[in-house]
């Protein structure tokens, strides 16, 4: 039978982690708020596509297993959906698809989703119009796959991706800015960069560290007489103390990196003219 793609609720799910990625990687802050507000609205825990959202999921977080025991999950997950309102659940795809034909280009849905063939699988064998005998064969189908090992433990010494490609993203960038950012700059870039790996700990302990740093440097330029005497240099200085005081209660985004690089290159200007 032929699937359709848009009436799949997790390649929805994947096709806006795809646009919020893309939004972080080109850096583009409107894009990153409406997908995540989209996000939020369709699959916040409680909503019907969240609830039909955690079928995929589960299945294909399940590897490497024994068949009973991935058969028995399959099973449960057979039962749990039977509690899932098909008619709901269209009407909640309905709007997302709405919502992103407004918000996105209309190649949102050509994003390439690495799992898709067995989303794909999933949702056939949920379809209540297969056929019995293709069913079964589905179910088999998924139930290999439940018990298969991923790649990544099927060879043992295979390098995860996310640290080969930071290592190159990271050499690739000292490589291109090494002359022209400041030492400080680099050590918060690469923090940042990173922090997917530590859940952001480094990035938090450096920043905490250098806003110190930096809220000390620009409470002493309160003192310089050049500043003292310019209203207006006097009230930005005060302007940035009351934005470094602040991130303190703030999340850590890509708005605060950027300040913090701004900061740091005004603060060594400083340095450089006393």
């Amino acid at each position: 039978m032929r699937h359709n793609k848009k009436r799949n609720t997790a390649f929805l799910f994947e096709t806006l982690i795809c646009e919020l990625t893309k939004a972080i990687v080109y850096g583009d802050l409107q894009k990153q708020k409406v997908t995540r507000s989209i996000i939020s609205k369709y699959f916040s825990k409680g909503m019907p596509l969240h609830e039909n959202l955690s079928t995929y999921m589960t299945i294909l977080d399940t590897r490497g297993e024994e068949k009973n025991f991935a058969e028995r999950i399959l099973n449960e997950m057979k039962s749990q959906r039977k509690f899932i309102l098909d008619d709901t659940v269209f009407e909640s795809q309905s709007e997302l698809i709405k919502d992103m034909n407004v918000e996105y280009s209309r190649n949102v849905f050509s994003n390439f989703v690495p799992n898709y063939k067995s989303l794909a699988t999933i949702a056939q064998m949920f379809n209540q119009e297969m056929p019995i005998k293709e069913k079964v064969l589905l179910e088999t189908k998924i139930i290999n796959f439940m018990c298969s090992e991923p790649e990544a433990r099927k060879e043992e010494n295979l390098q995860p991706i996310d640290n080969l490609v930071y290592k190159t993203f990271v050499q690739k960038f000292n490589d291109k800015y090494s002359d022209s950012l400041l030492s400080e700059q680099k050590v918060l870039l690469n923090r940042f960069v990173g922090s997917f790996q530590d859940n952001g700990l480094e990035l938090k302990i450096f920043l905490n560290s250098e806003v110190g740093r930096l809220k000390e440097a620009m409470t002493k330029c309160l003192e310089v007489r050049e500043i003292v005497e310019d209203q207006a240099m006097l009230q930005n200085a005060k302007r940035i103390i009351e934005e470094l005081s602040s991130f303190s209660t703030r999340e850590i985004d890509d708005s605060m990196i950027k300040s913090v690089l701004k900061i740091q290159e005004l603060v060594k200007e400083l340095e450089h003219g006393n």
